[in-house]
């Protein structure tokens, strides 16, 4: 059943913009207490001044995810409200670049914050959950859970590993029927996250239409919390994704690889930078990227048009497939 979110208690972390400050006005307008936590103390005491004004309390908790000591101390003090109904585990970094171009050390930060600091959130508050008999634990996984990301290897497998994560923590909790771990997979967001991330490969970065907007993901967030469910996709680029790497993976991840050498070819040249992969933005926070194309938003056609590009190029690897089986077993009854 629907409950209601009026004085839940909800962590936010990854909270100072995106999705994190969209679901943070959400849930404020759910009349939801807030703790949020990110690295940019400033941009956080924004967001939370915007909340405190819809009649809600706000806690500014500045926390570096890839410190696990921080992550402790950020649930001990959600903990001082009493409870913790809903944690949302929202913290994602990446960068753009050739595998081998690309700094170890980033590398090894995209794991820490992608994915050990959401199996330590996790590993903070699910103690909380048992003690006190209910609680959820939502996942920000995205499309790079489900598909390989080309010139974002360690992305891929933090949000693989993620997945993997998640679905293992579920059947440990299966029989606590009020504690819940959800999973949320968005296709591509207009936030500030790609102007934010690291590139090294010298080529502007913009994610291809139809880009969500992320108050649509953070209403799906809020949503989950109301209504657990293990997996919530947003965007049909994501169902038609799924899709075709069940059918022909390795296909899928080349043809995106060379699309994106492609566009990287096109591209205006930037300047290579580590972005806010070991230090918060200088930059204020904001909801949006900037990457919407709102006559493409507006057009049902448009909104679908990745969708059905993808789904019918799951046919086509479906019959190259089918083809490439008959052929093998052409050559093997030849060989009888």
């Amino acid at each position: 059943m629907m409950r209601s979110l009026k004085d839940a208690v909800v962590v936010i972390v990854g909270a100072s913009s995106g999705i994190g400050e969209a679901t943070a006005e959400e849930f404020a307008a759910e009349g939801a207490r807030l703790v949020l936590a990110a690295r940019n103390g400033p941009a956080l005491e924004a967001i939370a001044e915007r909340c405190r004004r819809k009649g809600v309390r706000v806690l500014v908790v500045p926390t570096d995810v890839t410190e696990p000591r921080q992550i402790t101390a950020l649930a001990g003090t959600a903990h001082s409200f009493g409870r913790i109904d809903v944690w949302v585990s929202n913290v994602g970094v990446g960068a753009v670049g050739r595998f081998q171009d690309v700094p170890f050390e980033a590398h090894e930060k995209i794991i820490r914050a992608n994915l050990l600091s959401h199996m330590q959130e996790a590993h903070a508050v699910l103690p909380v959950f048992l003690e006190q008999g209910h609680g959820t634990f939502i996942n920000m996984i995205s499309l790079g859970g489900f598909a390989a990301t080309p010139f974002a290897a360690a992305y891929a497998a933090s949000k693989f590993g993620l997945r993997g994560f998640a679905q293992s923590l579920r059947a440990e909790l299966s029989a606590h029927r009020d504690i819940h771990i959800c999973d949320i997979y968005p296709a591509f967001v207009d936030t500030p996250g790609l102007k934010h991330g690291a590139n090294y490969v010298g080529r502007a970065i913009k994610p291809p239409p139809p880009v969500i907007d992320a108050r649509r993901v953070a209403r799906a967030i809020v949503h989950a919390a109301r209504s657990p469910r293990a997996t919530t996709t947003v965007g049909a680029v994501t169902n038609a994704t799924r899709l075709i790497v069940a059918i022909a993976p390795n296909l899928a991840a080349s043809m995106l690889a060379k699309g994106m050498e492609r566009a990287f070819r096109r591209a205006e040249r930037v300047d290579r930078s580590e972005g806010n992969l070991h230090r918060a933005s200088l930059e204020p926070g904001g909801i949006d990227g900037g990457f919407r194309q709102p006559g493409l938003m507006r057009s049902p056609s448009g909104a679908v048009l990745a969708g059905v590009a993808v789904a019918g190029l799951a046919l086509v690897a479906g019959r190259l497939l089918a083809g490439g089986r008959a052929s093998a077993r052409h050559r093997s009854l030849r060989h009888f």
